[in-house]
């Protein structure tokens, strides 16, 4: 008798099932998580559940008005206006209306709605349909760029609106079972079905903390700021990208992990906005090569290269060279992981960094403050006969460094925004450069800057020799007036 006949003939009662199973090596898998074992269990519906959870999605209708540039500035001209009159009307600024649209997820009863940043970016309008076709015009609670995450209200006038609860993200497994639901193409609401890909994802461009669940349910234009919904009816993530090279879903698509959406709405729900606990440290990933030489099993943690000094990292009693292997409970196995980690827990609370030293393991206290916004900033647009004319500098803080997403150890004077057309710009001076000397003058604050554009902005003959740090690169040019 073969295996399966001596499984078939065992697997009478509960107890024989079991020995059957181990008889010919079948894993035992959990009442709470298996496989369909019969053809009355594939088809089941996930109806019920769609029916329970997708009021609280909705659809997003943001509106645009943007001013087109005249054909050339010939039609600016009023001795050209005068002399062919004003039926060139072409020739005029023009406003159209651009209409963008994307899905959004009811989080609270009063009205809170959670969605894309990128959906509502730049919007003038913004406009709230409910599944059962009731529409409210939105306000911008919050925005987090750095998640592309936004937070809206809508007033409801009273009547509590249906909404999700948020799961720990943290719970999800490989293999999972998922629904996404959203308005791809501007079709109506519609829901895909899928399973969790892979967690802890990275997908360049989206956000600053790359730490994405994947899923293979289908996601396409329109999705962006969905709900990705667990089998107990619960959010577990906000739909935010996908992969693909025609526009279309291929199978491969991202959301933001409730943990992290948790925090910008707890944050919108406080009045502010979000800031995140400041570690005060950069790290490297742990590769094989340096796993060998701290003696590590298999390529894990971050190495601690450099520390800010007075900063948490700091207090904490970290050191150059230390690898961080966990946060709290939570593995880390790379930088991304860690930022992760440590932007959703919660100000003013402290947290357990599992550190290994000299082959050594050892536990450190991490207080959780927000980066210190020392020096103060003192933003202004510089103006005069100088290569930054136009430009915005501010003094670079922890704070600000955090902000714009730069290297949190660069001191100095950053380039904040310029205006277009300006001499700045046409220079070819760019956002986030940081400004290291002016004619071999040091510069540290925003008013040695000045002093230093001042000292050489002498008439028309002036040169300029100025060297500034781009992408971690220094760069230094010779500019002639």
């Amino acid at each position: 008798m073969d295996a399966m006949s001596r499984y078939r003939r065992a697997a009478k009662t509960p107890i024989v099932l079991v020995l059957a199973l181990a008889m010919v090596g079948i894993p035992m898998v959990s009442a709470k998580t298996r496989v369909p074992s019969s053809r009355d269990e594939i088809r089941l519906s996930f109806a019920p559940l769609v029916k329970r959870v997708a009021p609280a999605v909705v659809n997003i209708y943001t509106k645009r008005v943007v001013r087109s540039r005249p054909i050339s500035p010939l039609f600016n001209d009023p001795l050209f206006r005068k002399f062919f009159g004003e039926r060139f009307s072409f020739g005029q600024p023009r406003a159209r209306v651009q209409n963008t649209l994307g899905s959004g997820v009811l989080v609270r009863p009063g009205g809170l709605v959670v969605t894309n940043h990128h959906v509502i970016e730049h919007a003038d309008e913004i406009t709230v349909v409910l599944a059962d076709r009731r529409e409210f015009d939105a306000t911008i609670i919050s925005t987090d760029e750095r998640t592309d995450l936004a937070v809206l209200r809508i007033d409801p006038g009273g009547d509590p609106l249906p909404s999700l609860d948020m799961r720990d993200s943290d719970e999800l497994e490989v293999g999972d079972l998922v629904l996404a639901i959203g308005n791809p193409f501007g079709v109506g609401q519609t829901v895909t079905s899928g399973i969790v890909s892979a967690l802890a994802r990275t997908a360049k461009g989206v956000s600053d903390f790359s730490f994405f669940i994947q899923t293979d349910a289908a996601i396409n234009p329109g999705n962006s700021g969905g709900a990705l919904i667990s089998m107990d009816g619960r959010l577990v993530g906000v739909n935010t990208a996908i992969y693909s090279r025609t526009g279309g879903s291929v199978g491969i698509g991202f959301a933001i992990p409730s943990n992290m959406v948790a925090t910008v709405v707890e944050a919108a729900e406080r009045g502010g906005k979000v800031v995140r606990p400041w570690i005060g440290a950069t790290f490297q990933d742990m590769s094989s090569g340096l796993a060998e030489s701290f003696e590590l099993r298999h390529p894990t943690g971050v190495i601690v290269t450099e520390i800010y000094s007075g900063g948490p990292a700091d207090r904490a009693g970290l050191r150059t060279g230390d690898v961080v292997l966990a946060v709290g409970r939570k593995v880390i196995d790379d930088r991304r992981a860690l930022l992760f980690r440590i932007a959703t827990l919660r100000l003013g609370t402290s947290v357990q960094l599992r550190v290994l030293r000299d082959k050594k393991e050892r536990s450190l206290s991490l207080a959780l403050v927000k980066a210190p916004e020392a020096p103060p900033r003192n933003s202004r647009v510089l103006t005069g006969l100088h290569p930054f004319s136009g430009a915005e500098v501010s003094n670079l803080s922890p704070a600000l460094a955090e902000e714009l997403s730069v290297d949190p150890m660069q001191r100095g004077v950053i380039v904040v925004r310029m205006k277009r057309g300006s001499q700045a710009h046409r220079l070819g001076v760019q956002p986030h450069d940081i400004i290291l000397s002016v004619n071999d003058h040091k510069i540290h604050r925003i008013k040695e800057l000045e002093r230093a554009l001042a000292r050489a902005a002498t008439p028309a003959s002036a040169k300029w020799k100025i060297t500034l740090k781009r992408g971690g690169r220094t760069l230094t040019t010779l500019i002639e007036g």
